[in-house]
């Protein structure tokens, strides 16, 4: 599986921005998802997850309410992102798992078998 991700940009505080990562494979559908974010001298953080099959997300409070996790049919996973803060910018990564289901949601690196190269999004004051 190869994950590309793109979207990312510069933007002021408030404004908004829509990732994608498209995936390759013809197993995409049975895949969870998650999105993830590194600061600069920060660990990676979880951010958002959605189940396989595209039902069910799960998001880290410092984002719930302001960004929202999709995917379509032809292999891509979305994160809608608004009301953007400084505190948001960080490289963003997709990610994939394929093993089987031993929880509901996963929002550890470790969860995942498939990373995507990252794309930056800055957000200015």
């Amino acid at each position: 599986v190869q994950l590309q991700a793109s979207g990312g940009g510069s933007v002021q505080a408030g404004g908004s921005l829509r990732l994608s990562c498209a995936a390759s494979g013809r197993t995409f559908s049975s895949y969870n998802m998650g999105w993830f974010r590194q600061a600069p001298g920060k660990e990676r953080e979880f951010v958002a997850t959605i189940r396989r099959g595209g039902g069910s997300t799960y998001y880290a409070d410092s984002v719930k309410g302001r960004f929202t996790i999709s995917r379509d049919d032809a292999n891509t996973v979305y994160l809608q992102m608004n009301s953007l803060k400084p505190e948001d910018t960080a490289v963003y990564y997709c990610a994939a798992r394929s093993r089987l289901d031993t929880h509901f949601y996963y929002y550890y690196s470790y969860d995942y078998d498939y990373w995507g190269q990252g794309t930056l999004v800055t957000v200015s004051s």
